[in-house]
């Protein structure tokens, strides 16, 4: 397809509607070369196509420069969808709903810390469970999964498990508002009931990290972000109970779409009218499923507050913010000479909301949403903002990460555990994992150069930077 591609400047390329039949609006890819390159090998081109000929979506069917092939929509796509004549589709959000990312903040420098890095790392990876299957310390009632299903992290902050100020650093204030715990399946719910707290495997993980370069003074200052300053960031989602509610409606959907005359060119791309009824059950489930992990990401850092308390007794964390990177939201965006609101579905990619939007608290209403971008395992992660270029161009998004570039079949291939872990080592990076396996798929190799991502999106106007960090401890499941 690369002869469908024309350059529109240094980071953005237009994939034409004249590369497959059925495409109703053109794709946008935000790219350097070597993105390129790398999108090109794994035929992401087609799934970005592809998206582009579902009904009622608007503007482009966007991919960020973290971009690889997924489950329907490629991962790192973004497609804003009419209310009216529009889809949503479970490929769109993914399996894990709302996977996102929390960074939470000390008063504490990298030599203080590192004097205990070791005895740390290991409290967290005994106190976090982590690993796949994992159960946490927490088995919910059928009245608790309902308040969890509907009422997100300020569930958690009512059990004692974080504090109300939390709630203003996190996305949706903590709480999706059209959940229906009702819409959540019985076998969702099982999955879930004992893995809340949890961390799960794969890529998830919690970092110790180090800020190592402050971009933006002032941006930084209002965050309380300083160089040397050592932060905690966590990335996990929804578990079991996101996964199911994702296969659940993926089967509803195969099978609706044909009364309601839609083809897909990917069966993958099953989707229904944003408006019927299988439509709103699936948007109340997902809703309801990111709630439960809004709540796990709640648990699991007053987990490592708890940690660093016993090892830090005169230190306190402090939450800078917490974004999902896998959703699908009703937003309303500039259109024509008024206003228009869309479904935008995020998978792989991160809402980056500008200065003044309505839907942020206080602290970030000047600065825009802090958007928190991890790095592959042992490589440097970044803190970046919204910003109005992100809400005129792509519907407030950004990219979400590194990105793969292999396989983590052919990442087994390349290394073993004890390698990596002793690489990891001599560079100064303390490293806990319930399984070497784990540790093969994350290798630093099988993913894109994180750096590039961010200067992609960074050049693009879509985020700027206001921070990067680096690791000095790493846990993964």
């Amino acid at each position: 397809m690369r002869e469908f591609l024309k350059r529109v400047d240094d980071v953005r390329w237009e994939l034409s509607m004249s590369a497959m039949s059925g495409m109703k609006v053109p794709g946008m890819i935000y790219g350097d070369n070597y993105i390129l390159e790398n999108l090109e090998k794994e035929n992401a081109l087609q799934q970005i196509a592809n998206v582009a000929c579902l009904p009622g979506i608007s503007g482009y069917s966007f991919a960020m420069p973290d971009v690889h092939w997924g489950y329907g929509f490629p991962i790192g796509g973004v497609a804003a969808f009419d209310l009216e004549e529009g889809i949503i589709s479970p490929g769109g959000v993914g399996y894990d709903i709302s996977c996102g990312v929390r960074l939470m903040t000390s008063s504490m420098g990298e030599d203080e810390v590192r004097a205990q890095l070791e005895p740390l790392t290991a409290a967290l990876f005994a106190n976090v469970p982590c690993g796949v299957g994992s159960r946490g310390k927490i088995r919910l009632s059928e009245r608790d999964m309902d308040k969890v299903l509907q009422c997100g992290a300020s569930w958690a902050v009512g059990k004692g498990r974080g504090t109300e100020n939390d709630l203003q650093h996190i996305e949706e204030n903590g709480v999706l508002r059209g959940a229906n715990p009702d819409a959540v399946s019985p076998k969702a719910r099982e999955r879930g009931r004992d893995q809340l707290g949890t961390l799960g495997s794969g890529n998830h993980f919690l970092e110790v990290q180090v800020v190592e370069k402050i971009f933006d003074g002032d941006a930084a200052r209002s965050f309380g972000l300083y160089e040397g300053q050592v932060a905690i960031m966590i990335h996990c989602g929804s578990r079991g109970l996101g996964h199911q509610v994702c296969d659940d409606h993926i089967r509803l959907m195969n099978s609706a779409m044909k009364k309601y005359g839609i083809s897909v060119p990917d069966r993958q791309l099953c989707c229904v009218p944003i408006r019927s009824e299988e439509g709103k059950n699936y948007l109340e489930a997902m809703w309801s499923a990111a709630n439960f992990a809004l709540a796990n990401r709640e648990v699991i850092g007053s987990m490592v507050r708890d940690v660093f308390t016993r090892v830090f007794p005169s230190h306190e964390l402090h939450l800078l913010y917490d974004v999902s990177h896998n959703m699908a939201h009703i937003e309303e965006f500039p259109y024509g000479e008024g206003r228009k609101s869309f479904c935008v579905h995020r998978k792989g990619a991160t809402r980056a909301l500008p200065p003044g939007h309505s839907n942020l608290s206080g602290p970030f209403q000047k600065t825009g949403q802090p958007v928190i971008i991890p790095g592959s395992m042992g490589t440097a992660s970044y803190i970046l903002l919204g910003t109005s270029i992100a809400e005129e161009q792509c519907f407030s998004s950004t990219c979400h990460g590194a990105g793969r570039l292999m396989s983590r079949h052919a990442a087994r291939k390349n290394i073993r555990g004890e390698e990596i872990k002793r690489e990891m080592k001599s560079r100064g990076i303390c490293v806990m994992a319930d399984s070497y396996r784990t540790l093969c798929e994350e290798i630093p190799q099988a993913y894109k150069d994180v750096d590039s991502v961010v200067d992609v999106v960074s050049r693009a106007g879509i985020s700027s930077k206001v921070a990067r960090m680096k690791p000095i401890a790493v846990i993964k499941g």
